[in-house]
């Protein structure tokens, strides 16, 4: 890099480095600083600065310090040295710490970083990290546009970038493996299940360093900068390009008609605690963004040993640029807020019903059309699902999750839970059900069991984390079904699959925003261990050598999510249906009846372990029926009466491709015996005209099937 020769005041705007005609402009933002020098690098891994510019007071506009160098462009590495007055508690501004700015699209030095020299009072120049200038350009939305799925229409897939492009049997290139590229040469297969959006766990750039000794921080939630991509991700190590291959993987997911939605991590960064690094925002303004007491000790509703007062001006501001840089840069299609709820808070920590930095999200044009969604609760015990603080931001329904775990499970008085679930949880959104995308129904997430974990593990197995199996959560509704992790007992391992079975048919046949898990299409199983994020090996990674048995999970699943989606104006209406023919929301609409073994006397008592339900439209009678049966033993439910006789389209209780086969069976008799704990979908033979279940299946003629004994359990 050549050395400048001209030093311009610059300007506060834009934020970050940005090119100019004749050079490079800086702005940061120090609103309490008394001194700011700009050092520029060579490269990423140089240890000294080839130059110094201290900024002087003709270098500030209010809170910013700017200045204009002469001769630089892409490419430049840089760094900022902050000065001020200590704040009470012995934090606050340290310059003999290089900072890596807030703003920066680009990061370079990870050669050389060291997290443990940006502690402590000692220069961490020869191991700091560097931003990198970068262009701004706008995403091509004209060659690559959103697909822009309706919410009513859209089902997520939770993914790790990284995990997901490796393990046994991956077919990515080893070249692109556990990288943003080669989850495009996969995205084949994910266009086959069926799924309409990508939910990847965080790749904005974070600290692979800040985990145990030993071990290695995968899953991303210790931010190290809200604008750059993690460089774990990338096939190069040229920081210039980090952006284009981000560019290329959204291009890829909307030319499949998939859409891509990031897990933002806003309300902490991996700074810690005032014992932590002083790495970047703390050495910036300590005092602005992170909430603290009056003694200068960090207020935590994170877990992670800090909170981002987000609703303070600037700080709102720098998640707003943020969230830009990504949607419109990017082209992201939309955001997952890690515990969201916290986003809301105020000063000392104060809840607010209307929190700036959510107001400004749904004002802004660029932002309010994307989905959003936000965890609604944070560990400082602040949960709020239905009153959620915004209108245009969907919540993931804990609740969903836990009822339906639970009356698989078999447990006591959950019927009436399990029925609010299946018709939109109005016993959450204030008596009616919730509106399209307020509520993302899940059974499993990366923290927590995955699917095939929840039916073979009473409790977790933690211990190769290396925190003595204290860590993740030790409520997890969960059953092994007699044995503890593998087995080979061919009746507990039938029973586990149908349990599998079960538990995705009540999720998409459930109305909302439905999201599934990475690898639970194919029995994915992590040990029991229900918190992975330091386990960057095949506990992380995609099970891609599945068997027979666990392809034709694969099959069931996918050909579930056609049906749902098939279906999805009477699953998943607009409008929410009656709740029987006396409360009709609206003339000519469905409507819902509840039912147990006998129609229309649905058993909500405490013990109960069945239920059954149906919808009814005014003209054509009835249109679907399921039965649901968590119960040990087998039951007989008394059918509807249907004039054009029924379909039979899902039964758990049979072997694999016959439980949600290609081309449904005709249904003859009045009753439905289920055997314990399975499921059954009947639906009108009218509903599934033009459905094709399976890609490139073709509909082939049914022949009756009698109503005959289902087979034992």
């Amino acid at each position: 890099m050549a050395l400048p020769s001209v030093i311009r005041i610059g300007h506060p705007w834009p934020l970050g480095a940005s090119c100019t005609a004749r050079g490079v402009n800086f702005s940061l933002v120090a609103p309490m600083a008394t001194r700011v020098e700009l050092l520029l690098f060579a490269d990423g891994a140089a240890i000294e600065p080839q130059r110094l510019i201290e900024l002087n007071g003709q270098h500030r506009s209010g809170d910013h310090w700017h200045v204009e160098v002469e001769g630089l462009g892409l490419g430049c590495c840089y760094g900022y040295r902050v000065f001020g007055p200590l704040q009470p508690g012995g934090h606050g501004f340290n310059p003999s710490k290089v900072l890596l700015d807030p703003c920066a699209r680009a990061i370079g030095g990870w050669e050389v970083y060291q997290r443990g020299a940006a502690v402590g009072a000692a220069p961490n120049t020869h191991s700091c990290l560097k931003g990198v200038v970068t262009e701004r350009d706008p995403f091509d939305f004209s060659s690559a546009p959103r697909p822009r799925h309706r919410w009513q229409h859209s089902v997520i897939y939770e993914m790790h970038v990284g995990g997901f492009t490796q393990g046994h049997g991956c077919p990515v290139s080893r070249e692109r493996q556990g990288t943003l590229l080669g989850l495009i040469e996969v995205l084949p297969y994910l266009q086959e299940l069926g799924v309409t959006a990508l939910e990847l766990l965080p790749v904005m750039a974070f600290d692979p360093q800040d985990a145990p000794a030993g071990r290695h921080n995968h899953w991303g939630y210790s931010p190290l900068s809200w604008m750059a991509p993690h460089p774990g991700y990338l096939t190069t190590g040229d920081p210039l390009q980090a952006r284009q291959e981000m560019r290329q993987l959204v291009r890829a997911c909307h030319l499949a008609g998939i859409e891509v939605i990031l897990d933002v991590v806003y309300n902490h960064t991996t700074e810690g605690n005032q014992n932590g690094p002083t790495l970047s925002w703390r050495g910036c303004a300590d005092a602005l963004y992170y909430h603290q007491n009056p003694r200068g000790d960090y207020l935590d509703v994170s877990g992670c040993g800090n909170s981002i007062a987000a609703n303070r001006p600037l700080v709102r501001r720098l998640i707003l640029e943020s969230m830009r840089c990504w949607a419109v840069e990017l082209g992201i299609d939309g955001f997952r807020f890690d515990l969201g709820i916290a986003l809301s808070r105020g000063e000392q920590l104060a809840p607010l019903d209307q929190p700036p930095l959510f107001e400004a999200m749904e004002a802004d044009p660029e932002l309010a059309d994307l989905k959003l969604v936000s965890e609604p609760w944070d560990c400082g015990g602040l949960y709020r699902l239905a009153d959620f603080p915004a209108r245009q931001i969907g919540s993931w329904n804990g609740r969903f999750r836990d009822d339906l775990r639970r009356f698989w499970k078999g447990d006591e008085r959950t019927c009436w839970p399990l029925s609010q679930r299946l018709c939109g949880s109005p016993d959450l959104y204030g008596g009616q059900p919730a509106a399209l995308g307020r509520s993302i129904t899940f059974l499993t997430a990366h923290d927590g069991f995955t699917l095939a974990d929840l039916v073979s593990f009473n409790r977790k197995h933690n211990l190769a984390n290396g925190e003595n199996d204290r860590d993740g959560d030790n409520h997890n509704n969960s059953w092994n079904h007699g044995v503890e992790g593998p087995c080979s007992d061919p009746a507990v391992l039938a029973l586990r699959q149908r349990q599998i079975r079960n538990l995705l048919s009540s999720l998409l046949l459930a109305p909302g925003v439905p999201m599934l898990l990475m690898g639970d299409e194919v029995g994915r199983s992590q040990g029991g261990n229900n918190n992975t994020w330091c386990q960057n090996n095949p506990l992380g990674w995609m099970h891609w050598s599945p068997d027979a048995e666990e392809l034709a999970l694969r099959r069931f699943l996918s050909r579930l999510i056609r049906l749902r989606q098939h279906l999805a104006g009477l699953l998943n209406p607009e409008l929410p249906l009656a709740e029987g023919p006396g409360r009709m929301g609206e003339p000519g609409l469905p409507w819902r009846e509840w039912h147990g073994i006998e129609l229309r006397n649905p058993d909500w008592a405490s013990w109960s372990h069945s239920l059954a339900w149906s919808l009814v439209d005014p003209l054509r009678g009835p249109l679907l029926w399921c039965g649901m049966n968590a119960y040990y033993q087998g039951m007989e439910f008394e059918l509807p009466f249907r004039a054009g006789g029924w379909l039979r389209v899902i039964n758990t209780a049979l072997p694999a491709d016959q439980d949600l086969p290609d081309s449904p069976q005709p249904w003859i008799g009045t009753k439905v015996p289920l055997v314990g704990r399975s499921l059954v979908l009947m639906l009108a033979p009218p509903l599934l005209e033009g459905c094709s279940l399976t890609p490139g299946d073709k509909q082939a003629a049914a022949a009756p099937v009698a109503a005959s004994p289902a087979p034992p359990a």
